[in-house]
């Protein structure tokens, strides 16, 4: 259930419920287990994918959980975890680019440009809550946090599903449509379907704590 320790940003977004967003602390480390459930949100990953390389995701095993458990209690939230109405209903991974070594090696998806950025490459939401802008209310939620801290871009992966229907257990980078919702535009396109897409954000304070 949500605690109190952090201040809920509350966005909305078309048809979505009215949400209390916090960064994921120790102290809601059971409420994220909940929300991914036994197999970690998708094959035992616990959002560990994008950190990893290639190699070391293939022998991390059930280490997976364990190493996102020392990420959250290292004190550097790993991503935001939402609530409707006290239950955890949706995640988004969040932190500096240079943290997700994956995106360093893929083609689709290498830098930009060397300016700091704040990536976003994954999302999950529980099955019941799928489809009322949860994901919107997310990107909206972590810009802000992105903002609070200095930082200057966020930065996304999206699926560009080019009008076709996308299941949303496969969505996991979130949707071009989401993106654009959320204040967001197209920066880069090394592939038909992954544009990299940014919002430029403007800092609330110090940038030397981003």
């Amino acid at each position: 259930m949500a605690r109190a320790g952090h201040r809920a940003a509350r966005p909305r977004a078309a048809g979505a419920p009215t949400l209390a967003i916090h960064p994921l602390t120790p102290s809601r480390w059971d409420d994220f287990v909940t929300l991914f459930g036994p197999r970690g949100a998708c094959a035992g990953c616990w959002c560990m994918w994008p950190r990893l390389t290639r190699a070391e995701w293939e022998q991390r095993g059930d280490r997976n959980r364990r190493a996102i458990r020392r990420i959250v209690d290292s004190g550097e939230p790993p991503g935001l975890i939402a609530y409707d109405r006290g239950s955890p209903v949706g995640w988004i991974a969040l932190a500096p680019r240079g943290v997700y070594r994956r995106l360093e090696r893929s083609r689709a998806m290498a830098p930009v440009d060397d300016q700091p950025v704040w990536s976003t490459p994954c999302f999950f939401v529980a099955r019941g809550a799928r489809g009322r802008g949860i994901t919107i209310a997310l990107l909206r939620a972590a810009c802000d946090y992105v903002a609070a801290r200095g930082g200057r871009l966020v930065e996304g992966y999206p699926i560009d599903a080019r009008g076709k229907t996308y299941a949303p257990a496969f969505a996991w980078h979130g949707l071009v449509e989401t993106f654009q919702a959320a204040g967001f535009s197209e920066v880069a396109r090394r592939s038909p379907t992954r544009p990299i897409m940014r919002r430029a954000l403007r800092p609330r304070r110090a940038a030397s704590r981003g």
